[in-house]
C-alpha cells in the first residue's frame, strides 16, 4: 500500500512563502509526482508535475512563483511556493501516477495515489 503524507501547510500573509513536503512510502510504480490543490467549491486542479528523472512542468497560474522538486534518495516531493496570494488558498494534495496522461494532462483522473492534503491559507 503506497502512502503519501503531506506537511508544511499553514497561514501566511500575501507575498509570503511556504514549502510543502510529501513523504512517499514507495514510488516504484509511479513515474510522475504531482501537486494539486482544491479551494472550497472548486474542482481539484493540477499545479505542477515532476517526472521521476527530472523534467518538471508548472501550470500557468503559478509559473514563476511555485517550484516543484524532489529528493529521490529520501522519497520526498516538494513544492516551494513564493509570493503567495489569497487566490492560492486551498487544500494542497500530492499524488502519484504512471500513465503518460498524468504528464500531458495533469488531470486528477490520471493519478492513482493521493495524500490527505495540507491546508494553505493566504490572507
Amino acid at each position: 500500500q503506497v502512502q503519501l503524507v503531506e506537511s508544511g501547510g499553514g497561514s501566511v500573509q500575501a507575498g509570503g512563502s511556504l514549502k510543502l513536503s510529501c513523504a512517499v512510502s514507495d514510488y516504484s510504480f509511479s513515474r510522475y509526482w504531482a501537486w494539486f490543490r482544491q479551494a472550497p467549491g472548486k474542482r481539484r486542479e493540477g499545479v505542477a508535475v515532476l517526472e521521476r528523472y527530472g523534467a518538471t512542468r508548472v501550470e500557468d497560474s503559478v509559473r514563476g512563483r511555485f517550484t516543484i522538486s524532489s529528493d529521490n534518495a529520501k522519497n520526498i516531493l516538494y513544492l516551494q511556493m513564493d509570493n503567495l496570494q489569497p487566490e492560492d488558498t486551498a487544500l494542497y494534495y500530492c499524488a502519484l501516477g504512471s500513465s503518460t496522461s498524468a504528464w500531458t494532462t495533469l488531470s486528477a483522473s490520471a493519478f492513482v495515489y493521493w495524500g490527505q492534503g495540507t491546508q494553505v491559507t493566504v490572507s
